[in-house]
């Protein structure tokens, strides 16, 4: 396993993921805007965590996916209690309590979990059993 480069990629989708957040905040499409990133948001997650595990799994293997959606998870709360939540919730009235209490963050958190999880399933288990 390479800790460092699942962090790496987790840290990539954090940044595509914050930078959306905030464009799709500032569009006034709905009135509830923190709904309208955070629906933008659920939508954008999956592909971003499917394009992280292909950019992962290029060099290794070995690593279950599950594993790989945990560091990946990791790296983005760690990166979200840093910078996004001081920055960008705080000074909004929220709270760290607000921001991982969330449903919204825990649901977004299951899909880094499954994203990544059924790319294992789907591109790297059956490589795996072939060579075997």
């Amino acid at each position: 396993m390479k800790t460092a480069r699942a962090l790496l990629t987790g840290t990539l989708v954090w940044i595509f993921g914050v930078t959306a957040f905030t464009a799709l905040y500032e569009l006034p499409l709905m009135e509830n805007r923190y709904a309208q990133a955070n629906i933008g948001l659920a939508l954008l997650v999956p592909p971003l965590v499917w394009f992280a595990s292909q950019i992962y799994y290029r060099k290794v293997k070995s690593t279950h996916g599950l594993k790989l959606g945990l560091l990946m998870l990791l790296a983005s709360a760690t990166l979200d209690a840093l910078f996004t939540v001081p920055l960008l919730i705080i000074p909004f009235g929220g709270s760290y309590t607000s921001f991982f209490g969330s449903l919204d963050f825990w649901l977004i958190a299951f899909e880094f979990l499954l994203v990544s999880l059924i790319y294992w399933y789907i591109k790297v288990r059956p490589e795996q059993q072939q060579s075997i």
